[in-house]
């Protein structure tokens, strides 16, 4: 029993330590001086990350400062110390608090930064303003989110996309009998099996699926460029890239604040595409929509993607009279008020209100579901169940 005792103050004590350690490395230097816990080599370069970052509202004296080397060096400490999910969030964290913005100027910052869709945000939002020697540091870090987000959701759209497409081919019906499916209509039809004739009274005739040797629809993605909708930005342009990769697809991409500009052409590379966007302006929504109208010229065969969160500064009432005039014209419109993982913004709810009386609802949605949306829109299905309440 002596022996079994002895172990477990053993471990009880390991076990305060530890608790100690704990403490000493949340409360920080000053907060923690009492508790007498000491720190190792790696211990004290996790605190001394954590302090350049969180100590400073507490009225210390730490922080990064205005040396982009210092900078380079806690982003490095910080990559070899903590998982990548937390080096995002404190990434994150020292652009809102520190001005870690004016550091990712330089391209050493930048060779030290753990790629993610909001760091791109913030990157495009300081393209204008960024000096020539970083701008490539920069192209490399958006190039690399790009990269992952392509591999994470690029393959999964092209398939979803591309099967809804197909059922949508076969769906039509046939006008010749050498068009018809009978295998596939049989199998719909059993229902309609009538026993005391033997057969199947086919109602709905599915039609083979043509090969796609033209165009089979159009989608535009018009979407809101100004700073609060930063990584929907991002998102769009992924999904525009990868959507126009589609042969039955033609895709537009139209980005606007108070002014328009149309990255159709640049969607062969969505890092271009990317950095043809100007984050952080106003918005006219009613100006791109009246673009947009110009650029289609099959309404019942076109999906309008809106991505804004309908703050606009333009007349109020234009965004309602475009939408209305493109759905009775037959154009299937679609208002996403975020595309993210944060969820809805701040948006204006009388232009929501004014759209849903139209018969568009405005809702959120985030990357993953974007390509189930995209196929439920082509191949014409409710799309009620992807709204929410308001």
């Amino acid at each position: 029993m002596g022996e079994v005792g002895e172990v477990g103050e053993v471990g009880d004590a390991g076990r305060g330590e530890e608790r100690a350690r704990r403490w000493r490395l949340v409360l920080g230097d000053a907060g923690g001086a009492g508790i007498g816990a000491g720190l190792g080599e790696g211990d004290a370069r996790v605190d001394a990350a954590l302090a350049a970052l969180y100590e400073r509202e507490e009225g210390h004296t730490a922080g990064l400062g205005a040396s982009a080397p210092r900078v380079a060096r806690w982003l490095g400490d910080i990559r070899e110390c903590f998982p990548a999910e937390v080096v995002r969030v404190m990434q994150r964290d020292a652009i809102e608090r520190l001005g870690l913005a004016r550091m990712l100027l330089e391209p050493e910052t930048l060779e030290a930064v753990e790629p993610d869709v909001r760091l791109a945000a913030t990157l495009l939002e300081l393209a204008r303003v960024m000096p020539e020697r970083a701008r490539e540091s920069a192209r490399a870090v958006v190039r690399r989110v790009v990269e992952d987000l392509e591999r994470r959701l690029g393959r999964r759209t092209r398939s979803v996309v591309g099967g809804a497409l197909d059922r949508a081919a076969r769906g039509r019906r046939p006008r010749r009998a050498a068009d018809i499916d009978w295998d596939r209509t049989i199998r719909a039809n059993l229902r309609n099996y009538v026993p005391e004739r033997g057969t199947v009274v086919p109602a709905r005739l599915v039609g083979y699926g043509r090969r796609r040797r033209a165009v089979e629809r159009d989608v535009v993605l018009c979407v809101d460029q100004s700073g609060s909708m930063a990584t929907s930005v991002v998102y769009a342009g992924l999904f525009a890239s990868v959507l126009a990769t589609m042969r039955a697809l033609r895709t537009s991409l139209v980005v606007f604040d108070t002014a328009v500009a149309d990255l159709t052409g640049r969607l062969g590379d969505p890092v271009e595409t990317l950095f043809g966007t100007q984050l952080g302006g106003g918005t006219d929504i009613g100006r791109a929509l009246a673009y947009c109208r110009r650029l289609i010229t099959r309404p019942s065969g076109t999906v309008l993607i809106l991505i804004s969160d309908l703050h606009d500064g333009g007349p109020r009432d234009e965004t309602p009279r475009h939408v209305a005039a493109l759905t009775a014209a037959g154009v299937q419109v679609i208002v996403l008020l975020a595309l993210s993982d944060d969820g809805a913004p701040s948006y204006d709810r009388d232009h929501a209100a004014a759209l849903a009386a139209l018969g568009v609802p405005a809702f959120a949605c985030t990357p993953g579901a974007f390509p189930d949306l995209m196929a439920a829109a082509l191949e014409g299905r409710d799309l009620t169940p992807w709204t929410h309440p308001a």
